[in-house]
């Protein structure tokens, strides 16, 4: 009777690779058990691509928290053998291996592997989600088309562990714009197999070079309005098998799963003795939310709720308006937290500021602007992140003097390369920009400019009060120009009248509603224009922003493609805590740059004052509460 069951067992295993149904399956890893320990590390490090559902015991043919009467041995339609590392056949049955096998490298000491000596891991599957996907109405293409999934190996590495390391595998399933997040969410339910998807939209960057040729499974056809979704896939394995060379292993070939007796609803029960991988919480706060953060290429970015709705607390706190300039007509729904989301994934940031309204003064340039640039520039430092600032020609040595005292007074991490930008020849702002001129090697991935005048439609700059300051300005608005056509820069304007570089975005709005709007308005976009009631505020509210996302698990997931489990040190926790702004380093700020000339841009006093508004209690007050909520929602 127990044969009977087993090669019953053994037929529904082998219709899996055809269908199935209702059972959830896993991949599966057999390796020498010298190499088990560091095999289960290098799983935990790398939880999404190898989420460990079970280690056997050495010589353990079943596995009984998956399947009751298994034997791993025959229960696999087809295995595929390894030795050294190279894959030398595929066959139906390891019965035959389970006695002495010699390995073909002619160890010096003869050492040989029996089936006693192997440790079998059960990793979770791609497949167990597929069926999730169609109940939360998301159309399964592969499915559609009867293929397997797509499966490629990325330029992205694993965690190296031990004697293990390999590229990051994923699963790519085409899905439509309208069921992104429906697919996002369900999968996230399910970290058992790999969870939500590690990367959302342009292969390229995985280091995918063509979707139509995939490395295992098969070529899925994309529909036209189709994203590509890459989920991790546990094909990394096969490659950790290769690259760690063990004497002999085995695994499941990419079509021919182990199939449990776990229902596909229910969660895989793991024993107490056994560590599977830690999955993310799935805390309702931590359910995440997807966005397009860049056309060109094509990116989605992942948030949970809980960031996202704080990050909205922070947009409503910079959006209040004391000083009475309308600036609520100019607000963009989510501005604030798409910037912050691409800047999150961004390597090299470029900030530029400097509005030199009072034009009669010397340095002409107030005090809104450079406080801000300096919060976010900090922040990112304390990321990882490249910062440069631009600055024009008149105002480069004082700006250096600047830089070098916000460093003695720790209002920034480091010293920031500070480079003016000078039009010589209509190529000048692509050279810039790009490594040799060349738009496939942009030196930033992203500008962004607070408190920058920007550029009106009549080609002149224009303060407030409708005086044109175009001598005062170089033209750095052709950087932004310039960087629409170049694919993976992105831009950002803060700005709190409408004039500002960036604000372009809303020029209309800005015409229509604001003093003197026909004239003033910038006419150069950003993708994304920040409003706040001061400019400086929305450097804040970035900078505040980009903690939330760093302290975030499900965008942390989302940024190291789910590979590093403890990636979040308390050092760096303590780091990125110290290089939010705070009221004692803003007013340090402020106060350098009243000791430099540098006045008030509403009134001109050379005062402790922004836009009319004193630092205590306005300013101040504003900071404390930017805090409070990004501490207290990080907490």
């Amino acid at each position: 009777m127990l044969a009977a069951v087993k090669r019953a067992r053994s037929c529904l295993r082998y219709l899996r690779s055809m269908s199935y149904k209702g059972h959830q399956q896993t991949n599966v890893v057999i390796l020498p058990k010298h190499l088990a320990d560091d095999f289960e590390a290098f799983c935990h490090r790398n939880s999404a691509p190898l989420p460990l559902l079970y280690r056997s015991q050495s010589g353990e043919n079943s596995c009984p928290p998956l399947a009751k009467h298994a034997d791993i041995r025959t229960d696999i339609s087809q295995y595929r053998v390894y030795q050294d590392g190279v894959p030398v056949e595929n066959v139906s049955s390891l019965q035959n291996y389970s006695v002495s096998v010699r390995s073909t490298s002619q160890q010096p000491d003869g050492h040989q592997v029996k089936w006693s000596d192997m440790v079998c891991f059960y990793l979770g599957c791609s497949f167990g989600f597929e069926d999730t996907l169609k109940k939360a109405g998301v159309v399964v293409r592969n499915v559609e088309q009867g293929r397997n999934a797509s499966m490629y190996k990325t330029a992205v590495p694993c965690i190296r562990t031990g004697a293990f390391s390999s590229p990051l595998g994923v699963s790519m399933y085409p899905i439509p714009p309208d069921m992104l997040e429906a697919a996002v969410q369900a999968s996230h339910l399910n970290p058992q197999a790999h969870g939500a998807p590690v990367h959302i939209g342009d292969a390229a960057f995985l280091g995918i070079q063509d979707l139509s040729r995939p490395d295992y499974g098969d070529r899925v056809e994309l529909q036209p309005a189709d994203i590509p979704v890459f989920w991790a896939c546990g094909m990394t394995a096969v490659e950790a098998i290769m690259s760690s060379k063990p004497t002999l292993a085995f695994s499941h070939t990419p079509d021919c799963m182990f199939l449990t007796d776990v229902h596909e609803t229910s969660p895989i029960p793991l024993p107490i003795d056994n560590k599977a991988s830690e999955p993310i919480s799935l805390h309702p706060e931590l359910t995440p939310l997807c966005f397009l953060i860049s056309q060109n290429p094509l990116l989605y970015s992942l948030a949970s709720k809980r960031a996202v709705s704080t990050i909205k607390k922070l947009d409503a706190i910079i959006g209040e308006d004391p000083g009475q300039r309308g600036i609520k007509a100019l607000f963009v729904q989510d501005e604030l937290l798409r910037s912050c989301l691409a800047l999150s994934h961004a390597s090299s940031v470029a900030i530029t500021t400097g509005f030199p309204t009072h034009y009669m003064h010397s340095p002409p340039d107030e005090t809104d602007g450079p406080p801000g640039a300096f919060a976010m520039a900090t922040m990112l430092q304390s990321l990882g992140k490249q910062v440069t600032m631009v600055t024009d020609r008149r105002a480069f040595e004082m700006n250096q003097a600047l830089i070098d005292k916000a460093v003695k007074s720790g209002v920034l991490k480091t010293t920031i390369p500070l480079v003016t930008f000078e039009e010589s020849s209509p190529n000048s702002a692509l050279e810039f920009l790009c490594h040799h001129g060349d738009p496939t090697k942009p030196r930033y991935d992203h500008l962004v400019a607070i408190e920058r005048s920007g550029r009106a439609s009549d080609g002149n700059y224009y303060n407030m009060r409708g005086i044109n300051i175009k001598h005062l300005v170089d033209p750095i608005d052709d950087l932004f120009l310039a960087a629409e056509k170049i694919p993976g820069i992105t831009t950002t304007g803060i700005g709190d009248g409408g004039n500002e570089l960036g604000m372009g975005k809303v020029k209309e709005k800005v015409k229509n509603l604001m003093p003197k709007g026909d004239l003033i308005a910038c006419d150069v976009p950003a993708d994304y224009a920040i409003t706040a009631g001061v400019s400086n505020w929305g450097g804040y509210a970035v900078a505040c922003g980009l903690y939330l996302l760093y302290t975030c698990p499900t965008h942390q997931r989302y940024l190291n493609k789910g590979l590093g489990v403890d990636h979040i040190t308390p050092n760096d926790l303590q780091d990125w805590t110290a290089n939010l702004p705070s009221v004692k380093k803003e007013e340090s700020i402020l106060s350098t740059l009243v000791d430099f000339g540098i006045r008030s841009g509403k009134t001109g006093h050379l005062a402790m004052e922004v836009d009319g508004l004193t630092f205590h209690p306005s300013h101040s007050d504003i900071i404390t509460r930017l805090l409070e909520v990004t501490l207290g929602s990080a907490k």
